[in-house]
C-alpha cells in the first residue's frame, strides 16, 4: 500500500470519547480521529469542535469519522471526502455509546446547543 502523508496505519486512539471534552466533563453529537496521530475529538456539530480544533493546532490534515458503520476521511486543507486505509483499532466508539454521547452527559436540551 501506497504511504499518505498524514495518515499513520499504526496510531491508535486516544480513547473511545472526544479527548478534551473528557477532560471537562463535557458532551459530544459526533466523534471524529485524528488519522495522523489517534487523537479523539467531537465533530462540527458539537459544541466544541474538538477534532477542528485539533487539526488547526497540530496541522493533522485528516480525519476519519469515529461512528460505527463509518470509515470516510476528511481533508481539512482541501475540504474533499476520501476513501483511505484501515486504522490501528478500534475504528469506531463502542456501539453501546450512544450520540449524542457519554451517557449521563448530554443535557435535555442538546438540539438547542448543535451547530
Amino acid at each position: 500500500m501506497t504511504e499518505i502523508k498524514g495518515i499513520s496505519v499504526t496510531a491508535a486512539p486516544s480513547g473511545t470519547g472526544c479527548l478534551d471534552c473528557e477532560a471537562v466533563q463535557g458532551w459530544w453529537f459526533h466523534l471524529r480521529r485524528c488519522a495522523e496521530c489517534g487523537h479523539i475529538g467531537c465533530c462540527d456539530t458539537s459544541p466544541a469542535q474538538h477534532a477542528t480544533a485539533h487539526a488547526k493546532e497540530s496541522g493533522h490534515p485528516f480525519i476519519q469519522s469515529f461512528e460505527p458503520g463509518e470509515d470516510w476521511f476528511y481533508n481539512y486543507d482541501d475540504e474533499q471526502t476520501y476513501e483511505g486505509p484501515e486504522l490501528a483499532p478500534a475504528t469506531h466508539h463502542p456501539e453501546d455509546q450512544p450520540a449524542p454521547g457519554p451517557a449521563g452527559r448530554v443535557p435535555a436540551d442538546w438540539m438547542k446547543l448543535i451547530h
